[in-house]
């Protein structure tokens, strides 16, 4: 049987590209998912697991787009060198088989466990910045729609159920409650 190459490539959300990951890497079949690297549940990442035989090979850019915390990274190559595949990191330039290399163990541990800290840092930048936004009165979300929010309400006074009011309107329920909700507070 033919052995294949993969790249393997995530960016986090959907507005992002995939354009500088592995740009000039020649393989026989892409992965990509627009996923956070949080968890490893994503879904072209298990249908690359599913697909690779024993001798396949997978690029991936760099550490962090193949996992985000140690024990996930560590889980990922275990299962696909355990398959008898090779994965390369090429911006770490670190390349792992079945065969077992100290060093590259090593390796792995301290680069996973600064992509781990590196997250963990902008989590807490982002709580961070929220918590100052709020102190200053920053309103986060979508601001309601106060038109909308009225003929609610007089829809609501006329007797409609938040139902039929919904589908007159054609808006969600949730949209209606939230309307009876803000017109009580104020």
């Amino acid at each position: 049987m033919r052995k294949l190459t993969f790249n393997y490539l995530r960016v986090s959300t959907k507005i992002q590209n995939t354009e500088r990951q592995l740009d000039k890497v020649p393989c026989d079949r892409i992965f990509i998912d627009k996923a956070s690297g949080k968890n490893a549940k994503r879904p072209e990442l298990e249908s690359l697991l599913r697909f690779i035989n024993p001798g396949d090979h997978i690029n991936v850019h760099s550490i962090d787009r193949l996992a985000r915390n140690l024990k996930d990274l560590r889980e990922l190559i275990d299962q696909i060198t355990g398959k008898g595949c090779s994965v390369k990191f090429n911006k770490e330039n670190l390349h792992f088989t079945s065969e077992k290399n100290a060093f590259q163990d090593l390796m792995l541990s301290m680069l996973g466990a600064v992509a781990e800290f590196e997250s963990a840092i902008i989590n807490e930048r982002r709580l961070e910045g929220i918590a100052k936004a709020k102190e200053k009165g920053v309103q986060f979300g979508r601001k309601p729609d106060l038109d909308r929010y009225e003929d609610i309400n007089r829809l609501l006074k006329e007797g409609y159920s938040m139902r039929a009011v919904a589908k007159q309107l054609n808006c969600g329920l949730s949209t209606v409650q939230r309307a009876k909700a803000n017109q009580v507070s104020n």
